[in-house]
């Protein structure tokens, strides 16, 4: 599975947040075979846009959605899995553009994630 986390760019824990995630769908017999991270604010242009909310339809940029959608695709991921909160609309736009099923952290652990083996 791919762990995505999208953080503002004053969050300076966000490696940490992954990790952590990480570990917990490891814990749970989940294999995590790839990282995407959408950081807010980091440069000039997007410090401008913090107080702009994220994409009500993926939480992340498009290219970004690119970018997960190709890892997904050469790693064979089976589930995407978001750090933060996701609403069921975000759920399924991210579903079909990422290929694989979209879910939130609290949700994949809540689930049990065992059965998720990429």
């Amino acid at each position: 599975m791919l762990i995505v986390g999208y953080f503002s760019g004053k969050q300076r824990d966000w490696a940490a947040l992954m990790d952590a995630a990480a570990r917990a769908l490891e814990e749970r017999g989940a294999r995590v075979v790839g990282r995407i991270v959408q950081r807010r604010g980091v440069s000039a242009g997007g410090a401008r846009k913090m107080a702009l909310p994220f994409s009500s339809r993926t939480l992340l940029t498009y290219g970004k959605v690119r970018e997960a959608a190709a890892l997904r695709e050469r790693t064979n991921a089976d589930a995407a899995v978001f750090v933060g909160d996701l609403t069921q609309r975000q759920r399924r736009v991210l579903t079909g553009m990422l290929g694989c099923p979209t879910v939130s952290l609290a949700d994949a652990l809540a689930s049990g994630a065992s059965g998720a083996s990429g």
